[in-house]
């Protein structure tokens, strides 16, 4: 596997988001390469939905709903992926200046597998997509601004010969159009919110059994990584990037997490930049968010967690030297404890470290060439007493092998663990003396 340029230029292979600013609806019409045939019906008028799932290298757009419902009942038998044609555009929202370059954008044909008839009676058509496949991302990665932007992405459809309804009447679609952002439930599930400050940031409410009972529930705390911030310069903040470039907060909210939890809330805010510009001045920001959290929802102040990724793991290791009674738990992932310049000060000194009092499970990998294992994950560790680390010898996860950087995977699939347990059951036991 190729060293990649960055972290996040495995962008180009499907790392996703989807803005605040919604997606453009744009009009996609058909080619009239269906022709009308002796009975068919006029063609007729169909907006269609871009569906999308969060991989764990970035959200993809995997299938897109046809509302055919309102035609009638439609044949299943024929619905074959010859059928339709799908071209997609993917661009970047804001202007690239001279000499940037953005990794992740597209122009091509997708390939339609198979095509199947929802319990709504519309049409959906299932699209190739996996880890490391070009063209599908919801994300773009912009080298100069080291940011993740929501791309706009313009479909077109086409019908190439007709369908049949149960009652073998054809049925011609005259023109696609496209709604409006895509539909992800998982991400969808976590609602919007801005800080008295001005900081955005999602939330994940408990939901079913674990919202009826009664008691206060956890609240874990996601840090994002460098490239999910806002690009303020260019007025881009958009308060997505950090729940689609990857499963880290998505992963606290699956079934499997809130049953080891007992139900969570997860909180996911969103720097004006990168947590390690100004992590002094981000700490209070973050505070605030949380105690307006824990104001407005039941929520157990002996059970708040912290967890971040990279940029995030620094923070996440930060707001326990400023507020050493505030969290259960820690759990740093490749965060970044040295100078960013040769010889400069530390981001966090040693003497910080090693007064490090939240219980802490630190997790890297030893193939990270964006943040040095050694000189920052296995140091911390080395400082902050009573720390837990989980070393990997790479990143690699139903077969397919990430950047070194990117072990956040192994921690949104709770696969870190330590005499048997896991990484999220550990913090799930910790509570705040």
């Amino acid at each position: 596997m190729a060293t990649p340029i960055s972290r996040r230029t495995v962008l180009a292979a499907g790392t996703g988001a989807a803005a605040g600013l919604s997606l453009p609806g744009v009009a996609a019409h058909a080619d009239d390469r269906a022709t009308t045939g002796a009975g068919a019906s006029p063609g007729v008028d169909v907006r269609f939905t871009l569906n999308a799932q969060v991989l764990d290298g970035g959200e993809q757009v995997t299938s897109i709903t046809l509302r055919t419902a309102r035609l009638g009942p439609i044949d299943p038998a024929s619905l074959t992926p010859g059928k339709f044609g799908v071209h997609a555009k993917a661009t970047s929202p804001i202007p690239i200046g001279a000499g940037d370059v953005i990794f992740g954008e597209y122009d091509l044909d997708r390939t339609v597998t198979a095509v199947r008839l929802d319990r709504h009676g519309d049409i959906v058509l299932d699209l190739s997509h996996a880890e490391g496949v070009t063209g599908g991302g919801t994300l773009g990665y912009i080298a100069g601004r080291g940011r993740n932007v929501v791309l706009d992405l313009t479909y077109t459809l086409t019908q190439q010969s007709p369908i049949t309804s149960r009652d073998h009447r054809p049925i011609i679609i005259k023109n696609f159009v496209q709604g409006r952002g895509v539909s992800d439930p998982e991400v969808d599930a976590f609602s919007h919110h801005v800080s008295g400050s001005g900081m955005k940031y999602r939330l994940y409410s408990p939901t079913g059994s674990h919202a009826s009972r009664r008691g206060k529930r956890p609240l874990i705390v996601w840090l994002h990584g460098g490239g999910e911030g806002a690009s303020l310069p260019d007025d881009y903040y958009d308060n997505e990037t950090t729940l689609r470039a990857n499963r880290g907060a998505l992963g606290f909210a699956t079934p499997q997490a809130q049953r080891i939890f007992d139900g969570a809330y997860v909180l996911a805010p969103q720097s004006t930049s990168a947590w390690m510009q100004d992590g002094p001045r981000f700490a209070p920001l973050i505070r605030e968010i949380i105690g307006d959290v824990v104001r407005g929802n039941r929520i157990d102040h002996d059970r708040i967690y912290v967890v971040g990724c990279s940029n995030g793991g620094y923070m996440s290791m930060k707001m326990t030297t400023v507020y050493p009674t505030l969290f259960a738990a820690s759990v740093p992932i490749c965060g970044v404890v040295t100078s960013l310049q040769p010889g400069g000060a530390p981001l966090i000194p040693d003497s910080e470290l090693a007064r490090i009092s939240t219980p802490s499970w630190l997790v890297t990998s030893r193939d990270d060439t964006t943040v040095d294992p050694q000189a920052n994950t296995v140091h911390a560790h080395g400082l902050i007493p009573d720390s837990l680390m989980t070393l990997y010898d790479d990143v690699t996860w139903n077969g397919h092998r990430f950047a070194g950087h990117w072990s956040w995977i192994y921690v949104a699939r709770n696969d870190p663990s330590i005499d048997g347990t896991h990484i999220w059951q550990w913090m799930a036991a910790r509570h705040r003396h």
